[in-house]
């Protein structure tokens, strides 16, 4: 079996790799658990690495090992991220070289369902509005998966892939080749992931199969050391069943092409200048007929679809430039997205029908970040940027179950959104800290402006009536490093002007009503994290994520808030194998706010807390090829999260907003190969 598994390529992480076996003080780590940040408010990780649980298959899942993430989960896949107690746009979700928004009004195709993390080489998170560098409006923090440009001093090749196989039909491929020489490059990144509905605790089917693929190219010109002139393209596809939607999504098509071009190593106190150009487009279709039967008691009686499209194309120009003390980036980027619909009765009938198109979002934005060392162990970053955003509605209709003449068609509006932050950063001797300020102005995004059927009061709409998100976010934070022990804190405190927030007046039937409206806001929250080297073999490490929110305008909780969240694990590295344990609990949360929420879901009520322990083991054969066996949820319980959707009564879930379970027990066995 061993056998089998490793004549299937893998990716093995660098770290695991390079350790030297015979050298039990540095721990391999083959299994992430949490990621700890590596600087101020940042987090890096290698995405290639098994996780537990079991290795991720879409962004979202892996960003659920970095403390304070959460997702609006909603069965198996295609989970919706959420950071703090954020989400939606206050999130800037980055994949490749630019940005993929998905089209489903209901978030089924959130950015992250088209990322398959184990083709990218690194994930890079920056919390709160600390950075802007990376676009407009992220509030809540910022997420890049990235791939790296490979480079041949000699004609080679390398590559690394995997293969997974797990309870539940689970069954993953991934390649990642690279070639070239000198002057040149070609590499290609593939996988499949595929699973089958898991049973839960108690043995209950819960409908959540997926079947989806990615691949994407690229090719580089380095006619000298300085420059990389890269072109890509990509294309992805797959379908998910959905145990909290009244429909399935039966297509994820995703179509991506690039152009970057950076010179190093400018004359002077220049550094790089680099530009990117790119160009996104994703064709979902929902429907309540491919992966499931139509139900004639339910609120889609008869076979019904909905095809929705996007396309996103925008670029940046970035410079930075070292004057000494000081450190610049400047810059400046834009991006225009189009969204268009159409949707019928019957089987494959919307194919004949023609597309609409019903809203475009443009920004263009400049910005500029600099970093001035008061000397070896103190800095002051600051950065500052300005977009001018504009949303059009191209709508000639109003959405709901009587549509009308929409009274804002063809208007446009524009907003003038000024951000920036100051973090000052100290050293002193073992312990490191950090204060930061931020300010952040957020256009409403599209879920926001055209999916709710209702604006404020006296508005004929919510594009016509929501105003502009404001956060301003203070983020401190301490770190001590020890010969054998890390211990890191952050906690953030921060007021929303004019937060939107969607309420729920009629939440049952085809189409449930929604109102969207402007409210004040205040949050805080934390995290903390240790990790202990106990022995030269043994290592621990756990942490803790809190998240708090306030409606101040109606005296409430903000809705849709995680609960108190911990973790805690342990390693041990013997020879060649590594052996660990997670056990990761989650509080009760009775802070809800029933019938309020955001387009993904809303508070359904309190919930209960849980506890659940994983196992896992990894052997690795040499610096080439290593498996890893790994058990979730070992004692089998029956728990459900706290962000999550009501189960559809298509499946049986009975009309009282019944939170959909997650996995029982659930055995994997992953093999690893690099060459």
């Amino acid at each position: 079996m061993i056998g089998a598994l490793l004549a299937a390529p893998g990716a093995l992480a660098a770290t695991a790799a390079e350790a030297p076996t015979a050298d039990p003080v540095q721990i391999q780590t083959v299994v992430v658990y949490g990621v700890a940040p590596s600087s101020a408010l940042t987090f890096e990780t290698d995405p290639r690495l098994p996780r537990q649980p079991v290795p991720a298959s879409d962004g979202s899942d892996y960003l659920r090992t970095i403390p304070g993430f959460n997702a609006v989960r909603n069965g198996g896949t295609n989970s919706d991220p959420v950071l703090r107690g954020m989400f939606g746009s206050r999130l800037n979700l980055l994949a490749g070289e630019g940005a993929t928004h998905g089209a489903c009004p209901s978030r089924m195709d959130n950015a992250m369902s088209y990322v398959a993390p184990e083709t990218f080489d690194r994930l890079v998170v920056v919390k709160g509005p600390q950075t802007v560098l990376w676009g407009p409006g992220a509030s809540a923090g910022t997420v890049r998966f990235e791939r790296e440009a490979p480079y041949f001093p000699e004609p080679g090749m390398e590559g690394s892939g995997s293969a997974l196989v797990g309870s539940f039909g689970r069954r993953d491929q991934a390649l990642d080749v690279s070639a070239g020489a000198s002057r040149g490059f070609a590499r290609i990144s593939a996988n499949q992931s595929r699973a089958d509905d898991y049973r839960d605790g108690d043995g209950r089917r819960v409908p959540s199969a997926w079947d989806k693929w990615n691949a994407d190219a690229a090719v580089g010109w380095t006619p000298t050391d300085a420059l990389l002139v890269q072109a890509g393209v990509g294309r992805g596809d797959g379908q998910a069943r959905y145990a909290g939607r009244a429909m399935d999504g039966s297509q994820f098509d995703r179509e991506s092409t690039h152009l970057r071009v950076e010179h190093r190593d400018l004359p002077g106190d220049l550094g790089t200048v680099e530009a990117r150009l790119y160009r996104n487009t994703v064709d979902h279709v929902m429907d309540n007929y491919t992966l499931r039967a139509p139900n004639p008691a339910g609120p889609m009686p008869m076979p019904m679809a909905s095809n929705v499209s996007r396309t996103s194309q925008g670029g940046r120009i970035v410079m930075d430039a070292d004057t000494g003390s000081f450190q610049w980036t400047v810059g400046v980027d834009g991006q225009d997205s189009t969204h268009r619909q159409r949707s019928a009765a019957g089987r494959g009938a919307y194919l004949a029908r023609p597309w609409l198109e019903d809203a475009r979002l443009r920004s263009i934005g400049g910005f500029a970040e600099v970093t001035w060392h008061h000397d070896d162990d103190a800095r002051l970053i600051a950065g500052a940027r300005l977009d001018r955003a504009t949303a059009v509605d191209q709508r000639p209709m109003s959405r709901g179950m009587m549509p009308m003449p929409n009274p804002t068609f063809r208007q446009a509006r524009r907003e003038t959104l000024p951000a920036g932050f100051v973090r000052w950063e100290d050293t002193a001797g073992q312990v490191q800290w950090f204060a930061g300020l931020g300010h952040v102005q957020r256009m409403p995004d599209y879920w926001e402006l055209f999916s709710p059927t209702m604006g404020p009061a006296g508005a004929p709409n919510a594009f016509a009536g929501i105003q502009p998100e404001r956060t301003t976010q203070l983020d401190i934070g301490l770190e001590h490093r020890g010969d054998r022990a890390k211990t890191w804190v952050s906690a953030y405190a921060g007021r929303i002007a004019d937060y939107v927030l969607l309420d729920y007046p009629m939440a049952s039937g085809m189409a449930p009503t929604t109102r969207a409206r402007n409210v004040d806001a205040r949050i805080h929250g934390a995290e903390a994290g240790i990790e202990v080297e106990a022995t030269p073999a043994l290592k621990l490490e756990g942490s803790l994520a809190w998240s708090w929110g306030q409606n101040r305008t109606d005296d409430r909780p903000l809705p849709q808030m995680p609960p108190l969240e911990a973790r805690l694990s342990a390693s041990y590295a013997r020879d060649q194998w590594t052996f660990g344990g997670l056990v990761r609990a989650a509080a009760h949360q009775d802070r809800v706010s029933i019938g309020q929420g955001n387009v993904t879901g809303r508070d359904i009520g309190p919930s209960a807390g849980f506890a659940v322990l994983a196992l896992n083991a990894a052997y690795r054969f040499n610096e080439h090829a290593q498996v890893t066996v790994g058990v979730d949820n070992l004692l089998d319980r029956t728990y459900s999260e706290h962000l999550n959707l009501a189960g559809s009564a298509d499946f049986g879930f009975p009309a009282d907003a019944t939170r959909i379970k997650e996995p029982g027990r659930n055995l994997w066995m992953k093999a690893d190969f690099r060459f």
